[in-house]
């Protein structure tokens, strides 16, 4: 088992990686920098493999596959998980690693948001998806998580070794947020400084079609976190849409005895039907999502079992 574990996902970084390699080695001299290849069509990986970094490849595109390779085979007591486009100092290295280590925080997160990105990062649609994104989360899932998007991040063995890996690709950072969240890990925010990638350096980023993605995990992770807010406000609102055709059928009878618009009653009535299902698929998935809780925090146990064995080894 390695004491940290640097881990760094590429997809044709070669004018960045070896300075990124090389900063964090001298940031923290301990730990084992893992480099995963990811299809480059460049020389990443020849060039991280010089600068003395473990090269390892995932040949299924995406930033969240790669993640799930590296969560899967790596065995640590605390993990850095870093952009290799050169946009993270490393100065933030210790501070987040003993964070981990010392005080048992599950995540740390690298909060760029409070510091530089805005001035630093010349892609403004990404600053305003960044501000929607966070606010989003905290407000859905009652949060205090500075940033979201952040590919700056220090975890824990109980954290990467529970954390079920569903996304492919950049929406990874919004899933293991909201997960953190609802498992009631510790998390801290850690301000780093942040810098736009250097010149020739491409994000593989895109702006619309990564961040509706991002967006649709929001709204689907809502439904899987938060079952009975989520069935219930739209039970809440086919009740309005009942009620509110509803009002005009009964004040017509209550004036005239007559019950002319039967059409109109009779889809009220399923309607409001609907609303009922609705309310109580909610509540019963909010039974089995608790279920599911009382099993996590047994199933952390067993993992902080393994990983004193681990330890002792």
């Amino acid at each position: 088992m390695d004491k940290i574990a640097v881990l760094i996902p590429c997809y044709n970084e070669a004018l960045t990686v070896e300075k990124v390699v090389k900063d964090w080695q001298a940031a923290l001299p301990e730990a084992v920098i893992y480099v995963y290849n990811n299809n480059s069509k460049d020389n990443t990986a020849e060039i991280a493999e010089k600068a003395g970094a473990v090269v390892r490849n995932e040949y299924k595109q995406g930033k969240g596959n790669v993640i799930r390779r590296m969560f899967r085979e790596i065995d640590a007591e605390c993990y850095i998980m870093v952009d290799g486009d050169d946009t993270y100092p490393a100065d933030c290295a210790r501070e987040m690693v003993n964070l981990v280590l010392e005080r048992n925080v599950d995540m740390v997160i690298g909060d760029r948001l409070s510091s530089t990105y805005f001035s630093e990062n010349k892609r403004p649609f990404h600053n305003l998806g960044n501000s929607v994104v966070r606010g989003s989360i905290n407000l859905l899932f009652k949060s205090d998580i500075k940033d979201i998007m952040t590919g700056c991040r220090a975890f824990s063995y109980q954290f990467v070794k529970s954390f079920p890996v569903l996304s492919k690709g950049f929406e990874i950072e919004t899933e293991m947020s909201i997960y953190a969240i609802d498992r009631n890990m510790f998390l801290a925010n850690v301000v780093i400084p942040y810098r736009d990638r250097p010149e020739g350096s491409e994000s593989k980023l895109n702006t619309y079609s990564d961040g509706i993605k991002v967006l649709l995990t929001i709204a689907k992770l809502f439904r899987v976190y938060k079952p009975l807010a989520f069935f219930g406000s739209i039970a809440a609102v086919l009740l309005l849409v009942a009620v509110g055709f509803f009002i005009p059928v009964l004040a017509e009878y209550l004036a005239t005895g007559l019950v002319p618009k039967f059409p109109t009653l009779i889809v009220c009535g399923f309607v409001a039907i609907a609303a009922i299902q609705s309310f109580f698929s909610g509540l019963i998935l909010e039974s089995i999502r608790h279920k599911n809780k009382q099993d996590f925090e047994m199933d952390l146990i067993h993992i902080q079992n393994q990983f004193n064995r681990l330890k002792a080894e």
